[in-house]
């Protein structure tokens, strides 16, 4: 059996939400994957009348489309969706069915409104949590609009074909053809990319905000929420809504919440916000930012400007580069930033983590289950994790740590093939071959934006007090874009709640009472 006793169990509630008929074509052949493919599919269809199977030859095998009966929906399933596409699958039954895909009015519009033909096909590993947010996007669209189909390819099923591609990090994605771009996107994003996305003046001549919060992480809706539930005019104007959260794995410190992913939280943070009067306008890029007389100017990179009475920066941080030779060149081409998503691509093989904090030797223990050999380059003369995870990854055969090791470049061709360092103690060069190199070496405050409109640390990082106040009056900063030292998400959340309520009093002091009622 494929799927679990209590998988089936949760399963038989979403398949009894079909509302028609779907025909799953399936492509197999007499290998393991073929054979654990048919398994399921057999499961499936045992599962529900309304799911029918009929053998055929498909592009690739083995693989499968999920079709409505007498008509090729566009979606294929070329390995066995199951892990965190498991979702992925269930989801593609029912919208194949006929029940409507949970998406705003608009957004499906502007998806049956694309003229041309888009045939994507995106390599995943089902091990990636971002790669269902990628699959589903596309598999919505096919189900949307007849000219658009989408091919999910398992890189473990598909390796041969996944190395002939160049297919070195996950989601990657490739549009009749050609490459369309790597990493978690969303439905939103994609269509920008197509140009199908929201026109840049829906954004202009807004009425002024009363809180205007730039970001999209936790700190953002943190403070956004805090702000609309005084009943006051609040704004959202994120390049991304959930920020960097989007490409975190296992999150285990929340309190309250023993365990969930990155892309759960978010999409738990996008509800709670969509419950309040809150303007939300996402994929826009802050320019700049002005203090004017009665108002905190953000003008956006789309050329839009937005006036807000108070202005609260969570813009969050980024992945620190190393800043070496080779980094930006083969950046997705074994050099990776992400060890869950593009971990199971280097099965076998030899990789370094730059890296000997908390993450970095996180990202080691986990890759050591999948690759051949680990390496970890600490600059430091002694790894900076917490000793529990030192302990642990003292315990595994296949990791070396190189302590005093200075990167000083990361070599190759067309691929990563090995990383040179200098042993800071002894001044000697060294290098190793291996097919991948995870930097995990902290943070980056996405803060250049901003230039000398606030006060800026040395480090980028926004100077704030206790109450989240900036040297600027009416704006304010929260999360891991300020100097606060601990860059954690229940921090950005409370840092966020305190930024809005001060941004709040601050109105009151400034603002006359009626005026801030009435806005």
């Amino acid at each position: 059996m494929m799927l679990s006793a209590d998988i089936k169990a949760q399963l038989a509630q979403y398949l009894k939400m079909m509302e028609g008929d779907v025909l799953l074509k399936v492509s197999a052949g007499s290998d393991n994957v073929s054979r654990d493919m048919v398994e399921l599919v057999d499961e499936l269809a045992a599962m529900s009348s309304n799911i029918k199977v009929e053998n055929t030859k498909l592009k690739r095998t083995p693989s499968f489309s999920v079709n409505r009966i007498g008509e090729d929906t566009g979606i294929t399933f070329a390995g066995i969706p199951l892990g965190h596409e498991f979702t992925s699958l269930v989801l593609a039954l029912l919208q194949v069915s006929g029940r409507a895909p949970k998406a705003d009015e608009k957004v499906k519009e502007q998806i049956k409104a694309l003229e041309g033909e888009y045939h994507f096909e995106s390599y995943v590993s089902l091990s990636c949590q971002n790669c269902p947010d990628v699959v589903q996007a596309l598999n919505l669209m096919s189900v949307l609009n007849p000219n658009i189909t989408h091919t999910m390819i398992d890189g473990a099923a598909f390796k041969e074909e996944a190395e002939s591609n160049n297919i070195m990090a996950v989601p990657t994605v490739f549009l009749n053809g050609e490459s369309f771009g790597s990493g978690r996107m969303t439905l939103d994003e994609i269509l920008a990319k197509l140009g199908g996305g929201p026109d840049a003046s829906e954004f202009e001549n807004k009425d002024p905000f009363d809180v205007l919060v730039v970001g999209g992480g936790p700190a953002s809706a943190s403070a956004a929420i805090y702000a609309a539930r005084k009943g006051i005019r609040t704004g959202i104007v994120a390049e991304r809504f959930g920020g960097q959260v989007n490409d975190t794995a296992a999150i285990e410190n929340f309190i309250g919440v023993k365990r969930t992913e990155g892309p759960q939280f978010v999409a738990n943070l996008g509800e709670h916000v969509k419950d309040y009067d809150i303007d939300v306008m996402n994929l826009q890029r802050a320019k700049s930012l002005e203090k004017k007389k009665d108002f905190v100017e953000i003008e956006l990179e789309n050329g839009a400007v937005l006036n807000s009475k108070s202005v609260i920066l969570s813009t969050g941080a980024r992945w620190r580069k190393v800043g070496v030779p080779g980094e930006d060149e083969f950046r997705n081409k074994g050099v990776a930033y992400c060890p869950h998503c593009d971990g199971p691509l280097f099965e076998g093989k030899d990789v370094a983590v730059i890296g000997g904090g908390n993450s970095g030797v996180e990202a080691a223990i986990d890759l050591a289950g999948i690759v051949k050999h680990v390496t970890v380059l600490e600059f430091a003369p002694e790894l900076k994790a917490d000793s529990v995870l030192q302990d642990r990854l003292k315990s595994l055969p296949n990791v070396t740590v190189l302590p005093n090791a200075q990167t000083t470049e990361i070599t190759g061709t067309d691929n990563v093939n090995g990383i040179t360092y200098v042993d800071r103690g002894t001044q000697t060069e060294h290098h190793i071959e291996l097919a991948g190199v995870f930097v995990q070496i902290g943070l980056l405050p996405n803060t250049d934006w901003l230039g000398d409109a606030v006060e800026r640390n040395k480090f980028g990082e926004i100077t704030v007090d206790r109450h989240g106040a900036t040297n600027v009056p009416g704006v304010f900063a929260a999360g891991d874009c300020t100097d606060d030292p601990n860059k954690q998400i229940i921090i950005s959340m409370g840092s966020g709640a305190n930024a809005a309520l001060n941004a709040f009093n601050y109105l009151i002091r400034n603002e006359a009472p009626e005026e801030i009622a009435s806005s």
